[in-house]
């Protein structure tokens, strides 16, 4: 008899394809968002299970469903697992490391380069008619070339970012990290480790790619913007909750600061309604990620992960370390 997996949002045909070679899957094509007790009586049963962001895997979920034993998140951050919980419940957490990297800098460059040029705010303009004729000061926006770009998170993908800019655009790039970089590597991204404050204060733009957790909840919030140039711009394509997005929202009010590109909010899908007012911002939904061949690879390891635990005792990309259940 099969394994029984569950996938929890939809995925395309060809990994499910992929997936029923082994399992019996239940998946979730029609998009269901499931509140946490429907997603508990999903899982009852079920050996494993693909997830996103959308859903929360923690201690009370795991106690419900004992024959769980791997999920696969489909996204590189895992802020909606609780890992210690489930290591202590010997289900193995993975995530999707690695296939994202260069499509996710990709975007975050160009998000940095439309909140700098304001693309969106003129577009708007363009759109409502309101084009009547040339000035010299018409959306004029912050430089990106020769700039500093101060990345906060230089992980891969802010070492992608960097290399972008050092060497694509002849930006000065300092950054900031719980740990330094390898000399090498920061040869490689022509980058300068500087302190919190010291790169708050010296960036003409600001990069967030910080991993989400308790300790870096809110690691921008009205004391961090205050720091900041008043022509400067903050891009996050980090996790919601990273910025304070109501002070985040009262700053680009009073102009504190030039402006923002915001991939993930506090809350989402929900976006802080002040936010939704402000001209000096460019909004998308949580899309960093989203090319087709990224998606795919993303929605495949995901699904090769639970084939190789369940199938072999290894996951392929581990969060934790678990006994392999009989």
């Amino acid at each position: 008899m099969k394994l029984k997996v569950f996938v929890g949002r939809p995925v395309f045909e060809e990994v499910l394809d992929s997936l029923r070679q082994h399992f019996e899957v239940t998946d979730n094509q029609a998009d269901v968002l499931f509140t946490p007790e429907e997603l508990t009586r999903k899982l009852q049963g079920q050996a494993g299970a693909i997830t996103t962001g959308t859903e929360r895997i923690d201690a009370a979920l795991l106690a419900a469903c004992p024959q769980l034993k791997v999920v696969a998140n489909m996204a590189v951050g895992f802020n909606n697992f609780d890992v210690p919980a489930m290591t202590a419940a010997a289900v193995q957490a993975t995530n999707t490391p690695d296939v994202l990297t260069e499509t996710t800098a990709d975007f975050g460059f160009a998000l940095l380069m439309a909140t700098a040029r304001r693309l969106t705010e003129s577009e708007h303009f363009l759109r409502a008619g309101k084009w009547t004729k040339w000035r010299y000061d018409m959306f004029a926006g912050a430089e990106v070339h020769g700039s500093t770009l101060g990345i906060m998170g230089m992980g891969r993908i802010g070492q992608g970012i960097a290399r972008r800019a050092a060497h694509g655009f002849g930006m000065q790039v300092i950054y900031h990290n719980r740990s330094r970089l390898s000399p090498d590597l920061e040869a490689q991204c022509k980058a300068r480790y500087v302190s919190k404050p010291e790169l708050l204060q010296t960036a003409d733009h600001v990069m967030l790619v910080v991993p989400y957790s308790a300790d870096s909840h809110h690691t921008i919030g009205a004391a961090e913007l205050a720091q900041m140039k008043s022509t400067a711009t903050l891009v996050n394509i980090a996790r919601g909750g990273i910025v304070d997005d109501a002070a985040l929202a009262q700053a680009l009010k009073d102009r504190r600061i030039a402006g923002a590109g915001l991939d993930v909010f506090e809350g989402e899908p929900q976006v802080h309604p002040e936010l939704l007012t402000l001209q000096n911002v460019v909004l998308t939904p949580h899309i960093a990620s989203a090319t087709v061949k990224t998606r795919m690879a993303m929605a495949q390891l995901a699904a090769d992960n639970l084939i190789a635990y369940l199938i072999r005792g290894q996951a392929l990309t581990p969060l934790n370390t678990v006994q392999v259940q009989a």
